[in-house]
């Protein structure tokens, strides 16, 4: 139900509503393209990843320590609620103040997506984990695919004219992630055992952290895993922080269109969640994930070449399409890619993990995602500054193939092992 309720964000604010809005409406166009307000957006969000990599990691040792990850998810569910509100308040030409609470919401977001992650490896066993994590991430894009569409047909287009009555997406995302995860606060139940405190929150956490940096070389799967999500997830943030901004700004979508291809990308996504959640019970988490990350590199390919391939098309068959129409059938591709690399993923680092440690380790998967997100946004921002946003999306496709090399030297059968091994030395 937390992934169910936290897409009313991620979707509202990052993909679909806001950052468009913010792009065209909050900054404007200042007669270059977009590209300075596409790099402030870049800047936002890349620093507030900047901080969960700061922090995440003594966030999960604490967590573990004190047996505390449904406390410190539910100060990060307050956090993301009431700064996504505030969203209301940021109008055209108020851009720091924009600029402000994108860093603050997405951060909370961010560290409240590893602590509901590092529940995982306790809701079932490891071979249960693929479908467990699929349903939950198909969950999450249904729960997208609700709150997302009631606010496209009930607030309309991303417009300038439509300003009063679309800068209520905020709201709305906030109200509906208010709502939508108190299930989990009432139900979820913290399974660890506390350590009595004989430090300070600062010192405990610094000593887990020195302490299971010293123990990744023992865990060396888990470490080689992490540099390729690192990569994997860098082409990811990508996409889903610029999609729709591209969508509007080089392909040149219509409204209809872009509703469209919100709802593609969500059932599309969904299904690939959940067929890849059986799929990788079956033939192994590693090999599933190897094949997500080759479907990607085709997608970001198709994204790239869209308006070139609709000429071609045109030309070559005598057809009358549009770019935005070819551009359906490249989001379902990119739909089926996205929820179900992002669910082995997370599966994968569950494997590796003893239960000991898994707020801690997640802490460091969301670290390794969020420097992705640094990188990854950082890096199209400026890259889409000098030769604009169409050439700089194939950053993604070099991403995902150094991701790919890195993982081929991943043992999954011996990376669980290793868990399980440090699990029977510590009882």
């Amino acid at each position: 139900m937390f992934d169910f309720a936290n897409q009313a964000y991620t979707l509202l604010i990052i993909t679909v509503v806001f950052g468009e809005m913010f792009t065209t409406v909050i900054v404007g166009d200042r007669g270059d393209d977009f590209r300075l307000a596409n790099l402030l957006w870049s800047f936002a969000l890349a620093m507030s990843f900047l901080l969960v990599v700061l922090t995440g990691p003594l966030c999960g040792a604490v967590m573990d320590y004190r047996a505390e990850k449904k406390r410190f998810l539910f100060v990060s569910y307050l956090a993301t609620v009431a700064t996504s509100a505030m969203l209301y308040f940021v109008e055209p030409g108020y851009v720091v103040l924009g600029l402000i609470l994108i860093i603050i919401s997405n951060y909370s977001y961010s560290m409240g997506e590893s602590f509901i992650a590092s529940f995982l490896p306790e809701l079932g066993p490891p071979e249960k984990l693929g479908s467990i994590s699929g349903f939950g991430w198909a969950l999450g894009y249904i729960g997208g695919m609700v709150a997302a569409g009631f606010t496209l047909l009930v607030l309309g287009e991303t417009t300038a004219e439509n300003f009063e009555r679309i800068r209520w997406v905020g709201p709305f995302a906030a109200g509906f992630f208010l709502i939508a995860a108190i299930p989990t606060f009432l139900w979820l139940k913290e399974r660890g055992q506390p350590h009595p405190v004989s430090a300070s929150f600062t010192q405990i956490a610094w000593q887990r952290v020195s302490s299971t940096m010293h123990e990744l070389r023992r865990f060396r799967d888990l470490g080689l895993f992490l540099i390729s999500v690192m990569f994997s997830m860098a082409g990811v943030y990508i996409i889903i922080t610029f999609a729709f901004i591209y969508g509007a700004q080089v392909v040149g979508w219509d409204s209809t269109t872009r509703n469209l291809m919100f709802v593609i990308v969500q059932i599309t996504a969904a299904i690939g969640a959940l067929g890849f959640g059986v799929i990788q019970d079956r033939i192994g988490t590693r090999v599933t994930y190897l094949m997500t990350l080759v479907m990607w590199v085709l997608a970001v390919l198709a994204i790239w070449a869209t308006p070139e391939l609709t000429a071609w098309l045109n030309n070559s068959f005598g057809l009358d399409w549009q770019a935005q129409d070819l551009f359906l059938y490249v989001g379902c591709l990119a739909g089926l890619s996205l929820g179900s690399s992002q669910s082995a993923s997370r599966v994968l680092v569950g494997l590796f993990s003893p239960q000991q440690k898994s707020a801690e380790f997640f802490g460091f998967w969301g670290l390794a995602n969020k420097v992705a997100g640094v990188v990854g946004i950082i890096g199209i921002g400026l890259l889409q500054a000098v030769v604009g946003l169409q050439a700089s999306v194939l950053l993604c496709a070099a991403f995902f193939i150094i991701a790919i090399l890195i993982c081929l030297g991943v043992n999954q059968a011996r990376g669980q092992q290793v868990a399980r091994d440090w699990e029977q030395s510590e009882s």
